[in-house]
């Protein structure tokens, strides 16, 4: 017998030649009643209709991501997610919002998350300490505009991406699984929340759900040391851009054919067991159809950092019942607890400086997304000189009240007049929430000084009346300059 035929026979194991398994793999259980129970509520959920005040918030919530995504477009973030896909991304058909770039569906996703965090003005879920928005969004309106499904449609699977990414997240502990692990929240919600809203998009089955979730867990990353990062640019792609093409990502990997293990969420070797050992899986399926988290996520009323929300609200609420000039005010005093003030005390970026945006309210009368990231303007005179009469209290009582972020506002007129606010339902929460006009209005601060006005009309009148949208692509050609 020849060498070659030797060889030949090895390869087929004419021979017998064998070789032992590393490791035994068990067989794969059953799916959880959590998990059938999950998957079947996301197979069908393309075909249930909204109650008539979820589909209002979602619309809110889609309108508010598209803002943040379009204003993003402009900030460094925005610029470097465009590069990419100038210069290493393959060709495609799909919008890369505020360009007349186009990328696949997995490229189209993530430069349209990393624009959708550029910057602090897109939506919050506090519960699971998490941006659903800015990654849910965009993987829906990938493959929305790939396949050229409706409006309803695309809606149902917004919605169910909050549903689903809040609720890992809550899982495995919430908030407080997240002040104690290295492990990002934001990035973990986001993964499996654009997961589930591309594979809705898709029309997959429930078994085809579960391998979705899967692929979702396998993919699921990202950790808080993007904290160092100091362009935005890290931290958008971990809230935002890397969720978006994971979803997407996932969806597609299902769609051509591939499987997955059942239930990643229990039996041996699962997701919690990996990530948070006290995981309580029930809360995947807790009021799942009766609860919508898009009804109970954040929405931002200025364009500002978290911490500094409350004072200007203080401001404008002081300022409704005794107007004023920035030249009648002697002094300013806001009063936070210490924890939130290390964040915003005289920083060098103005969307996150107190003393700034207190000064800049002052002065305007409101806090602009353009006066927001006006780094000339921390140098106008003009402006320093009201900053000089801002004083920020850390107040060790306050820190008592946490995770309620309260604010004392006090303003000190010249003729001696002493006005107070204290603020402990911020506008735009879930306790505060904005009104749609106040939602429309920050929108077009947003959108407007990139896109025409008259398109910012058109895609506002379009949000709000999505369920009459016959092909997502008409969305997508909304999002696009002239």
């Amino acid at each position: 017998m020849k060498r070659r035929d030797v060889l030949g026979l090895m390869a087929t194991g004419v021979i017998g030649f064998t070789t032992a398994p590393v490791r035994a793999f068990a067989q794969a259980p059953a799916a959880a009643p959590q998990m059938a129970a999950l998957s079947e509520h996301m197979s069908v959920s393309r075909q249930r209709s909204l109650p008539a005040d979820v589909a209002e918030h979602a619309k809110h919530h889609l309108l508010d991501t598209l803002a943040a995504m379009i204003s993003g477009s402009r900030l460094a973030p925005g610029e470097a997610a465009q590069r990419y896909i100038r210069d290493v991304a393959p060709k495609g058909d799909l919008t890369i919002a505020a360009t007349t770039l186009r990328a696949p569906p997995i490229d189209a996703a993530l430069a349209n998350g990393v624009m959708a965090h550029a910057d602090e003005t897109d939506d919050s879920h506090n519960a699971s300490r998490s941006h659903p928005g800015c990654s849910v969004v965009p993987a829906a309106l990938a493959l929305g505009e790939q396949f050229a499904i409706d409006g309803a449609h695309f809606l149902r699977a917004v919605t169910l991406g909050y549903d689903v990414g809040t609720r890992v997240v809550l899982a495995m502990g919430g908030a407080k699984f997240s002040y104690e692990n290295v492990m990002d929240t934001h990035s973990v919600a986001g993964t499996f929340g654009a997961s589930a809203a591309a594979a809705c998009v898709a029309s997959l089955g429930a078994r085809q759900m579960r391998w979705v979730l899967d692929y979702a867990a396998q993919q699921a990353s990202g950790y808080i040391v993007w904290r160092r990062d100091v362009d935005h640019i890290e931290k958008g792609f971990v809230f935002g851009g890397m969720p978006a093409r994971n979803g997407v990502t996932a969806a597609l990997l299902v769609r051509s054919g591939w499987n997955g293990v059942d239930d990643v969420f229990s039996g041996p070797d699962n997701f919690f067991l990996a990530y948070a050992p006290r995981a309580r899986p029930e809360q995947l399926t807790d009021q799942l159809g009766e609860r919508y988290e898009v009804a109970l996520t954040d929405i931002k009323k200025w364009s500002v950092g978290s911490p500094i929300q409350a004072p200007l609200d203080g401001i404008a609420a002081i300022r409704s019942k005794r107007p004023f000039s920035a030249d009648q005010v002697q002094r300013v005093t806001v009063r936070v607890a210490p924890s939130v003030a290390a964040v915003v005390d005289n920083r060098d970026i103005p969307d996150i400086c107190l003393q700034h945006m207190i000064a800049v309210m002052l002065l305007d009368g409101t806090a602009s997304f353009q006066a927001a990231h006006d780094m000339i303007r921390m140098k106008d005179p003009a402006v320093l000189q009201q900053r000089a009469k801002v004083n920020l209290v850390r107040d060790e009582e306050l820190a008592n009240l946490l995770p309620v972020r309260v604010t004392i506002d006090e303003v000190e007129l010249t003729d001696g007049t002493y006005l107070a606010e204290r603020i402990t339902k911020v506008r735009g929460t879930v306790a505060n929430p904005m009104t749609r006009a106040e939602v429309i209005d920050k929108a077009r601060d947003l959108i407007a000084p990139v896109l025409s006005r008259e398109r910012t009309e058109r895609l506002i009148e379009t949000v709000y009346g999505i369920e009459t949208l016959s092909d997502m692509r008409s969305l997508g050609r909304m999002l696009r300059p002239e």
